[in-house]
């Protein structure tokens, strides 16, 4: 199990990567239509990149579930683990470097991206060779992954008017 989970995750790491960057294009290249930004950064704000970790690593997570379904009980427990690490690995890398450079640099933001998606993979693999959870774990864990992505729903449609979801190339808040 622990070796096919780790191939499982270490693979997801390069395919969440893949399609995290492909994201990054789609609100635009579907004419900017709203449905579309549910899933899809609709702005340059950084809570809208945080959405290219999350619904890359839910696809990935639903086809590698038919791998690692027999042999892996802590597995909604790993996503959400997963899921919750990457966004906390990029807000604090990004806004850590930022405090000293005082501006973003676009190459250190895709290395962030890059860095932060495995960290997720990696924490959740930690928590997919562990001992069994108790099961009710998994309901926690699913219900925070619902919750997560209501909120990224909700606030591209109606962003708080902070920084954190601000676009600073347009100076406009979610929805274009």
């Amino acid at each position: 199990m622990k070796n096919t989970a780790l191939k499982r995750e270490l693979i997801g790491i390069a395919v969440i990567s893949l399609l995290g960057s492909l994201f990054h294009f789609v609100f635009d290249f579907t004419g900017e239509l709203a449905p579309v930004g549910f899933f899809t950064p609709v702005n340059e704000s950084v809570f809208e990149h945080l959405k290219l970790t999350f619904w890359p690593t839910i696809l990935y997570a639903a086809v590698s579930y038919k791998w690692l379904k027999s042999s892996a009980g802590n597995f909604l427990p790993a996503k959400a683990i997963a899921i919750y690490t990457m966004p906390v690995a990029i807000i604090v890398l990004f806004y850590g470097y930022t405090a000293f450079t005082g501006d973003s640099i676009v190459i250190i933001d895709i290395l962030i991206f890059f860095v932060a998606v495995a960290c997720g993979q990696l924490a959740g693999y930690g928590v997919l060779k562990m001992k069994p959870l108790p099961q009710q774990l998994s309901w926690v864990a699913l219900s925070l992954i619902v919750v997560l992505a209501l909120i990224y729903g909700l606030f591209t449609f109606f962003p708080p008017h902070v920084s954190f979801f601000l676009d600073g190339n347009t100076g406009n808040y979610g929805m274009p």
